[in-house]
């Protein structure tokens, strides 16, 4: 018996900076997180001893449902703060690629902590602050709203709301480690000095949001092709699709998108790709930004 269920949608970085490192090691970012369609589910189902996890889903093999996993940590914390004696057994529907710089197991922790606050009564900002130990995406997938993130993630300002654009999501089918590319980063030349990106108060079109973007980068693109050159591949075979308005990968990658004037016009470069038999074993998702 389900008792709860929610879903974790996928969090794409339309431009990531690496603005500093502090003494631990932690990288300083500023970056615009937003939200697709595309989604994991989280599922509460009977009370049990303690809690417990199954996975299933396109891309639940190989993942482990131990104490390693996100989903079984968040729920932890949680349970440990809240003073609850009341363990789940949760089931994890994995839609999205793994190790592909959209949030994934961010969001699937952020998802669980959302349904248990829901059962057990305890509000977003008290579930922000068990989210930052679990990692830097944690906390803006609690919200899933346009944010800008700065710190090492847990500096969380509003952003304006998306535009009624188009976006298409491609991952080739390669996992890069986020490690690996920070560390190629730093040997690339590391931290560029620019000003910080100023937002307007909103955007009214999506070529208003894609001027402000052409300020911005994501400063580990360069890295990331250097470890997959195949995200290149990627990028240039969005660019060449009819109405697509710029390209980029999201976070450490392999994910890239594009943005497009409609969810119509990202939805129909989505089928075009599909036509190439280079491009069929790539997972693909397109259609509007989520709207909270």
């Amino acid at each position: 018996m389900i008792f709860l269920q929610d879903t974790a949608h996928a969090k794409i970085n339309l431009y990531l900076h690496v603005t500093g490192r502090r003494p631990d090691g932690y990288h300083l970012l500023d970056s615009l997180a937003v939200f697709a369609g595309a989604a994991d589910e989280v599922r509460i189902a009977e009370k049990s001893d303690r809690f417990s996890l199954s996975i299933e889903g396109r891309f639940g093999a190989g993942l482990e449902a131990d104490d390693s996993n996100l989903v079984l940590r968040a729920a932890r914390a949680l349970q440990a703060h809240a003073g609850k004696n009341a363990p789940h057994h949760l089931t994890l529907e994995k839609n999205l690629p793994v190790a592909s710089g959209i949030g994934g197991g961010s969001a699937d922790a952020a998802c669980t902590l959302r349904l248990l606050g829901q059962l057990w009564n305890i509000d977003e900002a008290e579930l922000i602050a068990i989210a930052e130990p679990l990692g830097a995406d944690v906390p803006v997938c609690v919200q899933q709203k346009p944010t800008r993130m700065e710190g090492i993630g847990e500096i969380l300002t509003q952003a304006p709301a998306m535009p009624n654009g188009g976006i298409l999501l491609i991952n080739p089918g390669v996992a890069v480690s986020t490690p690996d590319i920070f560390r190629s980063f730093a040997n690339m030349g590391g931290i560029i000095e620019r000003p910080a990106p100023i937002f307007s108060s909103e955007w009214t079109s999506m070529r208003d949001l894609v001027e402000m973007l052409s300020y911005t980068a994501n400063d580990l693109q360069a890295p990331a092709i250097r470890h997959a050159p195949i995200i290149g591949t990627v990028l240039s075979s969005l660019e060449a699709q009819e109405d697509c308005l710029m390209v980029r990968m999201s976070g450490s990658g392999a994910t890239c998108f594009g943005l497009f004037p409609t969810p119509e016009a990202a939805r129909k470069a989505e089928i075009e790709l599909s036509k190439e038999a280079a491009h069929r074993e790539w997972w693909t998702w397109a259609g509007p930004f989520l709207q909270n």
